[in-house]
């Protein structure tokens, strides 16, 4: 595993944070990207992945939605998951950056990370951001979503 070094590969034209076929993935602890990392290695075939501590990510990553948003907006929801990325590089998350190959399965390597302790892993595809880790209903979301009547079935609704 080596170090993350944020290149124009990594970013959209408009220079916010893009890595197309990457997998980019956040945990608690340093120990468990590595484990991550060793994890993927001992598969043999993954690429070469890269590590980013908390202090890199915010440094080189969520820096690239500093100007772009007010000058050239992001198309799409980029920008959105720079602002999720950072929130938990703010909690102390570390990142690590996978390369996906062609013939790889991404919902086999979320799979993967979240078993190694991901909390968080996005896919960057050329035109969408998929997101592998199903992230579990926060109380707000729950009580708009159960809370609401007309998402309730009403006994004429056949």
């Amino acid at each position: 595993m080596k170090p993350l070094a944020l290149d124009s590969s990594h970013t959209r034209m408009s220079g916010v944070f893009y890595p197309t076929g990457h997998v980019f993935a956040l945990f608690p602890t340093a120990d468990l990207a590595r484990q991550a990392a060793d994890a993927l290695d001992a598969a043999g075939d993954r690429a070469e992945s890269a590590y980013a501590s908390p202090e890199v990510i915010q440094k080189d990553i969520v820096r690239t939605i500093g100007g772009s948003d007010a000058v050239m907006p992001s198309v799409g929801a980029d920008g959105d998951f720079v602002r999720r990325i950072a929130d938990l590089a703010s909690k102390g998350h570390h990142g690590l950056l996978v390369e996906v190959g062609k013939g790889d399965d991404a919902e086999a390597l979320g799979a993967t990370l979240q078993r190694e302790g991901a909390v968080a892993a996005f896919y960057y595809r050329t035109l969408v951001i998929e997101d592998l880790i199903e992230q579990p209903l926060t109380a707000a979301k729950q009580s708009v979503t159960v809370g609401t009547h007309a998402a309730a079935p009403q006994p004429d609704d056949r």
